[in-house]
């Protein structure tokens, strides 16, 4: 079979799975959650034969184009739907299916009491299908359905437990955050429609290179798709939504909020690197972006005490290091895609061993009642202990190949701007990882370390923590492995070569700073973090219920405030814009047609009047009408 049999069939599995157990309904309950499983492992063989396939090819060669159908023709407008297999799009298709199939297995038994079990596999295997098409389409528009499929499946997977009101607030935030985003990319391809008459990626980089738009509509169109990239990304200034998204199940938040989805926005400003690069005010702001964003997630992480949120700032902190280096242009393509790879492996490790955790702790997700879980979870303990020394980037561990490359290429003179932003971008990248090591290991060390702090509840309850069953240690097992030893391994094997042909063939570039200081201060950065969180969070008694704290403290522990601004920026003065309209409409437009109506109904009562019934005054009114007009005949010529 060649690339153009098996690329479909990427696609076609996991949808045929999800429309099975859907259609089927509880008929399929006992068997579903394996047919889950079997087509999400399904689709990663084919992406595997499809990696065989490419690598036996010469490196110009790694692009095909699959023609599906012919899709949309109107007038000089012509669109087939195509699927590119190259190795951006298979490097997605075997993160997504590899971390998507340990996940499906880890659901088996996290969701094993669930009476909802089937449709909770459904939802994921809709999920990754439209994952998979949208880092496979050849188009804009066809990402755009893969785009919104992955959105509708996030809503569905965060509210999957929508008897509880807080969930379903939280499927309804995250929905209406990422619609924000996608008015974003549904402007842009309409720009790009206008601009070069055509929407797949090929003619729009041939359209580009032909110098058929401007400077300013290239710049347009690159904010346009960074704003969809926020929307999805969780990234300044539309990441409000991710900390909530925990409401979902934990393999969720793995698969869709750590691992793949939330990663959708970078790998929208990769494929678009034709876009930004005739933009370079675009891509500034890319990388001011991902720098915000990346501070703003670790100062937030450092503060919370629930495990799962914890998690979800340090992803947006994480996502923003890769937007950051996809802003910095071809010298950063590379290892964000790099660290995008590593970072799906240790960051969806972390969250199923906070799904362990929660499991042997009966649902509790307060950090502040665990404590010296160590004893009792030795496995959690051990591969979340892997993704732990992956994030902190300490050597040789997968972070360290990844996030230190990115550092490293922040502190790089660009060819268009000044060396400041090198000095700039650099230094926050630095002070991000340092933050990163505090936040991390407080959570390593709250959870796994000191004196056990759970007690019995009001009802006279208490946990008893144990280890979780082999369904749920096996995936984090793996998982734990790729934290450890895949980064080295990518690295010897020339990942970043591997993407030469979509990220192209950058020349060494020396960064301000020598290669060698710039690893040691990191590394000195990410000590420091480490040693503070020990002392305050492992040799230190940690309270059960949190202090008041500083007042950066306060903020961090409800977004710095984000919500609040976003209630004062958009909420309320939308609330008064619509009730300025309904009560304009109200006044204007029906009390313009109600006044017309009872002006009609006034002349008709007065008309009825004059309808008395008697002869003699229909006589009278006749004879004056007469008197009348002969009044008006006559006067005139007397």
């Amino acid at each position: 079979m060649d690339v153009n049999s098996l690329a479909p069939l990427l696609v076609a599995v996991p949808l045929a799975s999800a429309a099975v157990l859907l259609l089927l309904g509880r008929r399929s309950d006992r068997w579903g959650h394996w047919l889950g499983l079997l087509a999400s492992t399904a689709a990663f063989v084919v992406g595997a034969l499809l990696l065989v396939e490419l690598l036996g090819r010469p490196a110009d060669q790694r692009s095909v184009d699959v023609h599906l159908f012919d899709w949309i023709s109107a007038g000089r407008f012509d669109l087939s739907a195509g699927l590119l297999v190259d190795p951006l799009s298979l490097t997605f298709v075997l993160l997504v299916t590899f971390v998507g199939s340990l996940i499906h297995l880890y659901s088996v038994a996290y969701m094993a009491h669930d009476a909802a079990r089937r449709r909770f596999f459904a939802y994921l295997n809709l999920f990754v299908a439209a994952m998979l098409l949208l880092v496979l389409a050849d188009s804009y528009l066809l990402l755009f359905v893969g785009w919104e499929g992955v959105g509708l499946a996030s809503y569905l997977l965060i509210g999957f437990w929508n008897h509880r009101t807080p969930y379903a607030v939280a499927a309804k935030k995250a929905f209406v955050a990422n619609r924000v985003g996608d008015l974003g990319l549904l402007i842009a391809l309409m720009l790009m429609l206008a601009t070069f008459g055509a929407v797949d990626f090929a003619s729009v980089s041939a359209g580009i290179d032909g110098g058929l738009a401007s400077t300013a509509t290239l710049t347009a169109m690159g904010l346009l798709l960074l704003l969809a990239a926020c929307g999805k990304s969780a990234q300044f200034p539309l990441q409000s939504w991710l900390g909530d998204a925990m409401a979902g199940p934990t393999p969720v938040s793995a698969l869709i909020h750590a691992a793949t989805m939330v990663t959708a926005g970078v790998y929208l400003i990769v494929r678009s690197a034709p876009v930004f690069e005739g933009a370079p005010t675009a891509q500034l702001v890319v990388t001011i972006v991902g720098a915000i964003t990346l501070v703003f997630g670790a100062i937030v992480g450092c503060a919370k005490d629930d495990i799962k949120k914890a998690l979800a700032a340090s992803t947006m902190s994480q996502i923003g290091y890769m937007v950051l280096a996809a802003g910095l242009g071809p010298v950063g393509y590379a290892f964000a895609i790099f660290h995008l790879v590593t970072h799906g492996f240790f960051k969806a490790g972390m969250f199923l061993g906070a799904g362990s955790v929660m499991h042997g702790m009966d649902d509790q997700t307060d950090m502040r009642r665990f404590g010296a879980l160590r004893r009792y979870m030795v496995v959690t303990w051990v591969t979340l202990g892997l993704g732990w020394l992956a994030i902190l980037g300490i050597p040789p561990f997968s972070g360290f190949w990844s996030k230190d490359k990115i550092i490293e290429s922040a502190f790089v003179v660009p060819e268009v701007g000044g060396e400041w932003r090198a000095w700039l971008f650099g230094a926050v990248a630095l002070i991000g990882a340092g933050i990163t090591a505090f936040y991390m290991s407080r959570l390593f060390f709250m959870t796994f370390h000191g004196k056990k702090r759970w007690t019995r509840d009001a009802d006279g309850h208490e946990p008893h923590p144990h280890e979780s069953p082999a369904l749920m240690t096996i995936p984090m097992i793996v998982l734990a492995v790729g934290s450890a030893g895949l980064g080295f391994v990518l690295q010897a094997g020339g990942f970043t070569t591997w993407l030469e042909p979509v990220t192209g063939h950058v020349e060494h570039h020396e960064p301000v700073l020598p290669v060698l200081v710039i690893q040691v201060v990191t590394l000195l950065a990410v000590v420091v973090g480490l040693a503070l969180a020990w002392r305050q969070y492992a040799s230190l008694p940690v309270p059960e219920t949190a202090p008041e704290g500083s007042a950066l403290t306060r903020a961090a522990r409800v977004d710095l405030y984000q919500d609040a601004v976003n209630d004062a920026v958009l909420v309320e003065p939308g609330r008064h814009l619509t009730r300025s309209l309904v009560y304009g409409d109200r006044t204007a437009v029906d009390g313009a047609f109600t006044g017309l109506g009872r002006l009609t109904v006034g002349i008709g009562e007065l008309v009825r009047r004059v309808q008395t019934g008697y002869a003699r005054q229909y006589a009278a009114t006749m004879l004056l009408g007469l008197v009348v007009l002969a009044a008006v005949v006559l006067v005139p010529r007397i």
